[in-house]
């Protein structure tokens, strides 16, 4: 079950604030694996957009920042059908417009999906790595397999004059370790 979980989050680049301590927890990583599921399986969900999902008893809170406003009201809608979720508090910042901040989007995209040591994210059908742009700002999100590959994701997003990158960008071995001490 721990692989099933570490691979939702590497496939959707969702993170978790679930608590398993108890029976209704266990309800909760229930509903947290299926809201990965549903925002996994959401056609416009893109390497351009990042969602985080916390669940404690059954209250869902979104985060994060989507490249269009009906991605958020859709993401929304899709979570709040889910099975055991009581109540959305949807908390997903919509981008700015910008055609600078999209030519970046796909400039970084391109250098980092671009790179030979990225084709295996690439090739997958939920690239891990999501590049978000705002007011030429990058953040970096998701997950890789190694501290190289989080370094070199980073370099490659800084050649394009962007004014900062952060780098949230967490390896499997941190996302496992998180995922061991929630149990």
């Amino acid at each position: 079950m721990l692989r099933r979980i570490v691979m939702t989050l590497a496939a959707t680049a969702l993170t978790a604030n679930v608590a398993l301590a108890s029976a209704p927890d266990r309800k909760d990583l229930q509903v947290f694996n299926d809201i990965s599921s549903a925002v996994n399986s959401y056609t416009r969900f893109t390497i351009f957009d990042d969602v985080n999902a916390g669940v404690k008893d059954g209250v869902v809170t979104l985060t994060g920042k989507v490249t269009m406003p009906f991605k958020r009201d859709d993401i929304e809608k899709r979570v709040a059908g889910i099975d055991g979720v009581r109540r959305v508090d949807n908390k997903i910042d919509v981008l700015p417009v910008s055609s600078f901040d999209d030519e970046l989007r796909v400039r970084i995209a391109r250098a980092i999906y671009g790179n030979s040591s990225f084709w295996n994210y690439g090739s997958m059908a939920n690239p891990p790595i999501h590049i978000i742009v705002e007011h030429s700002r990058v953040t970096l999100t998701g997950v890789v397999n190694s501290e190289t590959d989080r370094a070199l994701a980073r370099s490659l997003a800084t050649r394009f004059g962007v004014m900062s990158v952060t780098n949230n960008l967490k390896t499997d071995a941190e996302v496992r370790d998180s995922l061991e001490k929630a149990f």
